[in-house]
């Protein structure tokens, strides 16, 4: 009897162990994962450096895309496009000169006056020499009245062709090569005001995304170089869970699976989507408090946070448990 009962005891015993066995196993197999809440901020700074102007936002404001975050000084910026402005300036007057016939009208009347001048002069000189020559051939004037009245008409002749002549310059267009030259140097003036205008709209620098203001790094006054940080911002889309699993639980997941987001204090519905499963196993690294789980080897993963569950802060500790495929399709 004594023997019967002694293997009796082995065996209650034995199977005690083996059902605390089967339900620590069972345990494990179905406990979440440990994990902890990161964002990918976006780092904000200016495209050309300079001094800080104004900052618009502090930390811990929450801004919609496009609202402004910080401006820079243009000092060289300005005086650069008033520089450009009057080159333009210049060039459009010198095309306009070389373009237009008649861009002078005043001038031209000037000219054309000076011409009916001369040949009204031209008529009376013709005149006084026909009769000069007249009076010589019967001999009532001397070579010498003949021949001052011929110097007079050659030289009023000449008057009047000097008149015309200037009259047609006046009017006549500059030479197509040199508009094209002025034409080309005033478009490249136009680019480079252009240019100059998107680097100033650049160094009013607005929100890429809604999101909130993680840190800013610089005050107003302080000098900050092109693409240094000035802003430190992160989107609600931004966040995600980072969790480690062992590799005989690795065929529990799968890339867009929805997964339970739970931690000390939180609501019960929150969740995200498997967005990265790693490739290699690695340690389990310190951050996950644990004495059992740091000596794993783990595969990392990352899941993205949706609704409500992108407001948990930054450093969070959570516990990640996948959801069945019934229950995610019932979500």
């Amino acid at each position: 009897m004594i023997r019967l009962g002694a293997i009796a005891a082995i065996l209650l015993a034995l199977g005690g162990f083996f059902a605390w066995w089967m339900t620590q196993g069972n345990s494990d197999a179905n406990a979440p994962f440990l994990g902890y809440v990161e964002g990918e901020t976006l780092y904000i700074g200016p495209n050309e450096g300079e001094r800080l102007a104004a900052v618009f936002v502090s930390a811990g404001s929450v801004v919609k895309a496009g609202d402004p975050l910080f401006t820079m000084a243009t000092p060289l910026l300005d005086r650069s496009r008033a520089e450009a402005a009057a080159r333009i300036g210049q060039l459009e007057a010198q095309v306009q000169n070389l373009e237009a016939a008649t861009s002078r009208p005043e001038q031209v009347a000037v000219l054309q006056a000076a011409l009916e001048r001369a040949e009204a002069s031209l008529t009376f000189s013709r005149n006084d020499y026909q009769r000069q020559r007249t009076l010589y051939q019967k001999g009532d004037v001397a070579k010498a009245a003949l021949d001052r009245a011929e110097m007079a008409l050659k030289r009023d002749e000449a008057a009047v062709k000097e008149a015309r002549r200037q009259v047609e310059a006046a009017r006549i267009p500059g030479r197509s090569q040199e508009i094209e030259a002025a034409q080309a140097a005033l478009n490249q003036a136009r680019a480079q005001l252009q240019a100059i205008d998107i680097r100033v709209a650049r160094q009013s620098v607005h929100a890429p995304a809604a999101g909130a203001v993680q840190d800013v790094f610089f005050r107003p006054g302080e000098v900050v170089n092109a693409g240094q940080p000035v802003i430190a911002l992160l989107p609600p889309g931004n966040r995600k869970v980072r969790f480690y699993v062992p590799e005989p639980r690795l065929a529990q997941l799968r890339l867009g699976a929805r997964v339970r987001v739970t931690c000390d204090g939180c609501s019960d519905d929150l969740y995200g989507r498997i967005s990265f499963i790693a490739s290699r196993q690695e340690y389990t690294p310190p951050v996950i408090f644990s004495d059992v789980e740091r000596a794993k080897l783990v595969f990392k993963a990352e899941a993205r946070l949706e609704g409500k569950a992108r407001e948990l802060p930054l450093g969070m500790p959570v516990s990640v448990t996948p959801l069945p495929e019934n229950a995610e399709a019932s979500k």
